[in-house]
């Protein structure tokens, strides 16, 4: 079986997959030697892959290495099931490679907009089997925090809750404009998208991926494990 550890800005996804198949999946925000060996000891496993947006604490190394026969850490030097065109892949984050493995796993040889909303929002197109580059913008806490930290009286209000638009008091107007604005930049993102490439297929994943999928205009796939699957895909790909 394989081991798939995801470590993110703000939460650590483990999970366990037989083959293409996710069998056990666990998100905490602890991230500690006995809580991995307690989540991966009911499990043979003989295949795993590390990927972080942080640096990584040694015990992971410790453990892993000792327990598991071949272990693949992500990076920009990782073999790829797909043709990495972005200029800087050093630069590229291991979050949106994986996603656009998921895509070429889930959709392959076809036109696809991954849209990846996190922390950050990520948007990236895969061509067949040729990844062609990306956005970043801010996520919706992103946007939130950032109103509150750089002006004087804006308060820090949770994203979810009700709305109008136009909005009648300020906690609703913060909400009505970030995610109004969110939704908006998505569809146009979408629009221009499907008109170049009108066969294509859009994705949505991502913590608020679930929250948007259904505010969009637009048909799109909503895969909230596409990192895992990508993650999965690049694994067997690089234990050949």
């Amino acid at each position: 079986m394989n081991l798939i550890f995801d470590i993110g800005n703000t939460f650590n996804k483990l999970a366990v997959y037989d083959r293409s198949k996710k069998v056990f999946a666990v998100r905490t925000r602890e991230l500690s030697c006995e809580k991995l060996h307690e989540k991966i000891s009911p499990f043979r496993i003989t295949k795993g892959i590390i990927s972080s947006v942080k640096e990584l604490p040694d015990f992971i190394f410790d453990l892993i290495s000792v327990n598991i026969p071949f272990v693949h850490i992500l990076s920009h030097n990782s073999k790829l099931p797909f043709k990495n065109e972005y200029e800087t892949p050093d630069t590229l984050g291991p979050d949106r490679i994986a996603a656009v493995a998921g895509a070429c796993f889930h959709f392959p040889g076809r036109e696809v907009l991954v849209i990846d909303a996190g922390s950050a929002i990520t948007y990236d197109f895969l061509s067949g089997k040729a990844y062609k580059g990306g956005n970043i913008s801010p996520g919706l806490a992103m946007r939130m925090r950032a109103l509150h930290r750089f002006t004087g009286r804006l308060p820090l209000v949770p994203v979810t809750g009700q709305y109008s638009v136009p909005a009648r008091n300020t906690e609703e107007a913060l909400r009505a404009g970030v995610i109004t604005g969110v939704v908006y930049e998505i569809n146009e993102y979408i629009r221009t998208f499907k008109k170049e490439h009108k066969k294509s297929t859009v994705i949505i994943t991502g913590g608020d991926g679930g929250f948007l999928k259904d505010k969009t205009g637009y048909r799109v796939k909503y895969l909230p494990d596409l990192v895992m699957d990508g993650l999965n895909y690049i694994l067997e790909h690089n234990a050949k």
